[in-house]
């Protein structure tokens, strides 16, 4: 006759490596950051390398294409809370004091080669790819802000509140923070271009620039080639590959 005792101990065994097995498994499909921003049969390559020029001296005063293109593409769906809702693209109006000209400059995440983001980011949730493009894995944010302490270009956001409309291309989720992230999704489809830099062009401003920085026919370099671009900040080395003219 078979010892109860020894069969609940076996069922205990099973039960508990099933479990085990759990938990080993499912920490590493979420916190593969490739894996949650890439088709499985599309390669990130360092051979690409996404950058944008935005020329200041064409972007108009009061001009929200840029913004609501960003919006729509990613769901960005606002609470009338202006302090609080998520803005992945907004728009500064700085003013000389000693010309008194006024400059209007639109600003997202930089795409820093150095992100101080991701530097301060335990679990590295904030991340760079090898195409350049700076993201947030949403599985793994835990919502401790420090990246947006760390960005000294304010560029990121806090969701604060419950969302019901999400967007399949562009998942969000609340106690996360997010920020510009070059419109991923349409660049991991083959696209070669944002919705930015679309909403700009349709409206025949021009002032944003998007493509390939290792090809020196994109659109980009061609760009930057026409006119001198700095960076913001240039004296914090953080080699961002968002680039301005214009001021």
């Amino acid at each position: 006759m078979k010892n109860k005792h020894t069969i609940s101990r076996r069922n205990f065994l099973v039960k508990s490596i099933a479990a085990l097995s759990v938990i080993y498994v499912v920490p590493d499909i979420f916190s593969n950051a490739s894996a949650a921003t890439k088709p499985p049969n599309i390669e990130v390559s360092s051979k690409t390398r996404w950058g944008m020029s935005i020329d200041v001296d064409k972007c108009v005063d009061g001009c929200t294409s840029c913004i609501d293109a960003c919006a729509d593409e990613n769901g960005l769906y606002g609470f009338d809370r202006p302090e609080t809702d998520s803005q992945w693209i907004r728009k500064l109006t700085l003013r000389d004091i000693k010309t008194e000209k006024i400059t209007v400059l639109p600003m997202l995440c930089q795409h820093c080669e150095n992100p101080p983001c991701c530097d301060v980011c335990p679990t590295g949730a904030s991340f760079r790819r090898e195409d350049g493009i700076v993201m947030v894995n949403q599985h793994t944010c835990i919502g401790c802000r420090y990246c947006m302490m760390a960005c000294p270009f304010k560029a990121r956001s806090f969701v604060h509140e419950n969302l019901t409309e999400q967007l399949t291309n562009s998942p969000r989720g609340k106690g996360c923070v997010e920020s510009c992230n070059f419109c991923a999704n349409k660049i991991d489809n083959g696209s070669d271009s944002t919705a930015c830099e679309e909403a700009c062009m349709k409206e025949g401003h021009n002032a944003i620039s998007f493509g390939d920085l290792n090809d020196p026919k994109s659109r980009v370099n061609i760009a930057i080639s026409k006119k001198p671009n700095r960076r913001l900040r240039a004296d914090l080395k953080l080699k961002q590959t968002v680039t301005y003219s214009g001021f």
